[in-house]
């Protein structure tokens, strides 16, 4: 290593993903330890292993404290420009496996911003990316202050990811230059959300997963092209205001208000667990419609303004008991959608849809002009009761046509390869793809043409 180009030799240590590794690489050679002072990122994550070891009587004095080492690296650095630091994942799930367990120590709680006090200032004005992944045991009663002292010091950021901590927006400072705001498992208040709002007026890229304590929430952001919102509770509203809003990703329970003006939106991805009452606006340039609920049978009839859309995703889940079951026919997807090019129809939906088909049949406008390809699972053990109701789709298509099953991974292969057959006699164009299809899982298995 010491025989090469120190150019050459910064990019190898800019590129490890663990910045432990670097740590390593500093006692291996003078010159490893002389650039790794220039290198731009540090990616540095409490392991599950070292807190054991920190909390168990025979090794907690051997274990130097995280935050330690995690301060003593930080003013090792130069020029830094993207800091992610935190605790792992199955670090993370302590909390949620172990309810009764009580952490009042805080050598994991890493938005105290006093102890961030300590390094983010000497960094923050090259920072560009920065991401605290916080151990929810320890931050969860404690609320920080770490936006205020991020938007005062990372004058230059542009991306920011917050995790599993009680933030106030006491003393934010409008920040112009940052695009893409991650809050996951964040507890935040109604007037919080608009201090966001208000504080990052250009973000292009919103991501609030699992944001809790928000009653009628607000989004107002006029230059939000990507939002993901997955809503923990069941708020009374819900709003987004967002007219260069592109693709929005919403899962919510039952709001009994929702408005979403984005005239903007082209792909649209809703899960709701009761539709009933939903109204919403016109989509003049929606593209893309996936749809997850139990209600799919009334959801899709408030989208009926929306004729622009060229590919549908149709999913289902557990029916709650207090909603009503109503027939869901495929006839009525297409009447509402005349103009889809390609329809993915997820587990269960397609057997909803056959109920209604042994009572009614398939109508004449099944035949659909565009309708190119058409992806669909069937959760069933016995492939030969579904193949009145799958060939009578076919029959109405026209060619050329794309036809792949995600077929249930126990279903007999000669029963499957039989529908191939079946169709071709008539209609030889179709092409084919076969795909198992196990708890979500995927495995190509055959394919024919």
């Amino acid at each position: 290593m010491d025989d090469l180009p120190p150019p050459l030799v910064l990019e190898i240590l800019n590129r490890l993903a663990d910045s432990a590794d670097l740590a390593r690489c500093r006692v291996a050679s003078k010159s490893l330890n002389v650039l790794s002072r220039e290198v731009r990122s540090v990616n540095l994550f409490c392991s599950l292993d070292r807190y054991l070891k920190s909390r168990a009587t025979e090794t907690k004095l051997l274990v130097t404290p995280f935050k330690v080492i995690l301060k003593t690296l930080m003013n090792d650095f130069l020029a830094l420009d993207s800091v992610s630091i935190g605790v792992e994942k199955s670090l993370g799930r302590i909390s949620y496996e172990h309810d009764d367990v009580e952490d009042w120590s805080d050598d994991l709680f890493l938005t105290d911003v006093g102890y961030a006090k300590e390094w983010l200032p000497a960094i923050g004005r090259n920072l560009t990316s920065l991401s605290i992944v916080d151990f929810w045991v320890q931050s969860c009663w404690r609320q920080s202050k770490i936006l205020a002292l991020i938007t005062l010091c990372c004058r230059n950021l542009l991306e920011l990811e917050l995790k599993n901590a009680w933030l106030s927006v006491d003393g934010l400072h409008r920040m112009k230059s940052l695009k893409c705001l991650t809050l996951e498992f964040i507890r935040l208040d109604d007037e919080d959300l608009s201090e966001v709002n208000c504080n990052f007026p250009h973000l292009e890229v919103l991501n609030l997963m699992g944001v809790g304590g928000l009653n009628e929430p607000k989004i107002h952001l006029l230059h939000l092209k990507t939002c993901k919102w997955k809503v923990s509770n069941a708020p009374v509203s819900l709003s987004i205001y967002a007219p260069s809003l592109s693709k929005l990703e919403l899962k919510c329970v039952k709001p009994k208000s929702l408005i979403i003006e984005t005239p903007m939106l082209s792909d649209f991805h809703f899960c709701l667990e009761d539709a009933s009452g939903l109204q919403v606006n016109g989509f003049p340039c929606l593209r893309k419609l996936h749809l997850h609920s139990p209600c799919l049978d009334s959801l899709i009839t408030t989208f009926s303004s929306a004729r622009t859309i060229k590919e549908l995703t149709l999913d289902t889940m557990q029916r709650a008991e207090s909603i009503e079951s109503v027939k869901f026919c495929l006839d009525t997807v297409f009447e509402i959608f005349p103009n889809l090019s390609f329809l993915k129809l997820g587990p269960g939906v397609l057997s909803e849809a056959e109920t209604c088909y042994q009572a009614e049949g398939l109508e004449g406008r099944m035949g659909m002009r565009d309708l190119k390809k058409i992806h669909s699972s069937l959760k069933t053990y016995k492939i030969e009761v579904k193949l009145p109701f799958i060939i009578s789709i076919l029959e109405k298509c026209t060619d050329p046509f794309d036809m792949a099953l995600l077929v249930y991974h126990n279903a007999d292969s000669d029963i499957t390869g039989g529908i191939i057959p079946k169709r071709a006699t008539n209609h030889p164009r179709p092409r084919w793809r076969w795909e198992l299809w196990k708890e979500g899982s995927m495995e190509a298995w055959a394919k024919g043409n």
